[in-house]
């Protein structure tokens, strides 16, 4: 008999409810721009009750997961009740391309989650497990991609590319030059046509241009033709969703922040994709600051309700900025798609700043 069988058996598997997972596989992984770029593995779930759906999650949930169970099945835990031998998960990794990392973890990760679900019910009914392994309203408003590792072997058909009526189509001029700072952020030259796909807020459009997509702010073109009257609207879906936390799946949240080098003050709107509820780490935010403002020696910042600026220094300071953001974030009005937190940079050297207003 199987390990998996005889462990199914001896706990009693066929007593559990249809929908608790017993197999899952990564079926791909999908490139996100949030506050870093990072990739996340798509999954796909079976249950017991023999239906199949896809979840989204990043390698630091499996890690959050693990350790989760490890406090509560280790044999070495003191609170353990129950305990288990745990399957190894994949360590962490500092050096390599993103990408490459996350396609040679996938088949560790498989071996992960296919010894996880065979262990015995007490763990399949855990919280944390079914959480993890549980489809969120978020994960099934996602569109999934190509899923190759899912996709059956095919021969190889030829695709002819049509382009967009250029009656009919939504588009603008670019009136100026505008020169991306990111990934997500489309490059415009003068006299350019960019086809429209949807508003991300009141200043920030959608398009593509010479086979490439990313957002651009609206006061550097001419509206030709505009938006259907549900997208131009901006922020009208969103309200219709009420006071829900974050934004559609695949819509961008903006982070409203601010530079300061002497008496220069500079403003911008970053847009991520990123639920509103998500809270950064301290190294993400950092990252983020530096290659959006181009500049190496920075301090992260954000205002108390004092309206004095609190240097951030580590992940507790973000969980404190956010937290008080959310407290106070009601107080300011602001675009409905925006971080209700703030950031303010300084340099690491200027002290002048602290105890002030500006």
């Amino acid at each position: 008999m199987s390990l998996p069988r005889q462990l199914r058996d001896e706990s009693d598997f066929d007593q559990l409810p249809d929908g608790i997972p017993i197999s899952a596989t990564v079926a791909d992984i999908e490139e996100k721009k949030g506050f870093i770029m990072y990739y996340r593995f798509v999954i796909e779930v079976k249950t017991k009750g023999g239906s199949k759906y896809l979840i989204y999650r990043r390698y630091r949930q499996f890690r959050t997961l693990h350790q989760s169970l490890e406090q509560k099945f280790s044999p070495e835990a003191q609170t353990a009740t129950y305990a288990c031998t745990l399957p190894t998960l994949p360590g962490k990794v500092y050096v390599g391309k993103k990408q490459e990392i996350a396609e040679n973890r996938i088949p560790e990760l498989n071996t992960y989650m296919k010894t996880l679900l065979c262990l015995p019910t007490y763990v399949l009914l855990e919280d944390v497990v079914r959480m993890f392994f549980y489809q969120s309203e978020s994960d099934s408003m996602q569109i999934p991609r190509t899923l190759r590792r899912l996709r059956p072997h095919t021969r190889k058909v030829k695709t002819v590319k049509t382009k967009p009526d250029l009656l009919s189509s939504p588009r603008a001029e670019a009136m100026f030059d505008f020169s991306g700072t990111g990934k997500l952020e489309l490059s415009l030259r003068a006299g350019e046509v960019i086809f429209l796909l949807k508003r991300v807020n009141a200043d920030w459009l959608e398009g593509t241009v010479r086979d490439r997509t990313g957002i651009f702010p609206q006061s550097f073109v001419k509206i030709i033709k505009p938006l259907p009257e549900s997208d131009s609207e901006g922020d009208g879906e969103w309200k219709a969703l009420g006071n829900l936390e974050g934004a559609p799946a695949g819509s961008y949240s903006c982070l409203h922040c601010y530079l300061q080098q002497g008496q220069e003050i500079q403003t911008r709107d970053v847009c991520v994709e990123e639920d509103l509820s998500t809270q950064p780490s301290y190294s993400e935010l950092f990252t983020l600051m530096r290659e959006v403002f181009k500049l190496e020696d920075i301090a992260l910042n954000y205002r108390d309700p004092e309206g004095d600026l609190i240097r951030v220094l580590d992940d507790e300071d973000v969980e404190l900025m956010v937290t008080e953001g959310r407290l106070h974030g009601s107080e300011v009005k602001r675009p409905v798609n925006q971080f209700p937190w703030e950031l303010y940079i300084t340099l690491v050297s200027d002290l002048s700043v602290y105890n002030t207003e500006f």
